[in-house]
């Protein structure tokens, strides 16, 4: 699950991460846990979609319009944003709304932003994506694979910047996604209640020690955490020159061949990921081990469900891996 995080935050092109699991074992607080991890990003001052200073893609037309006009524009540093997607949020709480009276009186387009806009260049987290409408889930996911945001009303269209992490969670107790919508989040993660009772005592202690002084316990992990941003920030910064050899990717579709994967997303996501995984680890060229490493996070969701099947999905993928990449 960590891993997952990590990598769609190094490279958000990956398109996402869907956690399954357990009640009660830490999926929430993990990935609330990731926008600590962030360095801080320039935005323009008082714009509603986050805006980037200097990139067009991430600007919205406002900024686009004052920076073709010469205007002078101000940045100021935020954090990361975090935007949760409640339960029962509507369209328009989702992608935005347009004040058609305004529209209609004043004939000035006026636009009510969404949650979308809130998460431009940031992470949007879905609790329960699992009981979350088709309809919007459908929604997310294309804002997420395009990397905008359109809305239509009344023959009034606004379009702006929507580029996100989205990452899910839920129970598989309360249901599955439909396998097409799953086949849309780039990796899959399942949870399991750890067994170990001295591992389930050790997290135990660590939960009553932050209850009882929270503050000395993040002073506690502040050299740790430092570390992982600083790993996390060098990656990013030399994820571009990651090479993956010609015979590795044609391993790579020879075992979504194998498995009878769909389409070619499973194929395009375990190539990036693979590069994430290297630059992670400070390498400029993929090795079959960093492939190991994530393949299975990648194409376990894409399986085709056989009812009469009790093997793990993860488990078979690794044994295909192993049949055509060797067991090295």
């Amino acid at each position: 699950m960590k891993l997952a995080l990590i990598l769609n935050v190094i490279d958000p092109k990956i398109g996402g991460v869907m956690i399954m699991g357990d009640r009660g074992t830490g999926k929430s607080t993990t990935i609330r846990a990731i926008a600590d991890l962030l360095p801080k990003i320039e935005v323009v001052e008082d714009d509603v979609f986050n805006s980037h200073i200097s990139d067009y893609e991430l600007m919205g037309e406002s900024i686009k319009e004052k920076i073709d006009k010469g205007q002078n524009i101000n940045s100021i540093l935020i954090k990361v944003p975090m935007i949760d997607l409640p339960l029962g949020a509507t369209e328009d709480r989702v992608c935005g709304t347009i004040d058609i009276e305004k529209a209609l009186t004043e004939g000035i387009k006026t636009f009510e932003p969404g949650l979308l806009a809130k998460a431009n260049r940031g992470i949007l987290y879905v609790d329960e994506v699992n009981l979350l409408d088709d309809h919007l889930v459908d929604i997310l996911l294309d804002s997420a694979a395009s990397g905008w945001n359109t809305v239509e009303r009344e023959g009034i269209s606004i379009r702006h910047p929507a580029r996100f992490v989205l990452v899910g969670s839920g129970n598989p107790e309360e249901g599955e996604l439909r396998p097409q919508l799953l086949d849309r989040f780039g990796m899959h993660a399942e949870i399991r209640t750890v067994k170990q009772p001295s591992l389930r005592v050790q997290i135990v202690e660590q939960r009553s020690k932050f209850d009882s002084n929270p503050y000395e316990c993040l002073n506690e992990f502040e050299a740790e955490q430092e570390k992982l941003k600083r790993s996390i920030i060098e990656a990013q910064s030399i994820l571009s020159n990651v090479s993956i050899d010609y015979d590795l990717r044609v391993k790579i579709s020879e075992v979504c061949g194998e498995l009878d994967v769909d389409g070619l997303r499973g194929d395009i996501v375990t190539n990036r990921a693979a590069k994430a995984f290297a630059a992670y680890n400070s390498k400029d060229q993929v090795e079959i081990s960093d492939i190991k490493q994530v393949i299975a996070l990648c194409l376990r969701h894409r399986l085709r469900k056989d009812p009469l099947e009790t093997i793990d999905s993860g488990f078979k993928v690794k044994k295909v891996f192993e049949n055509i990449f060797g067991s090295s």
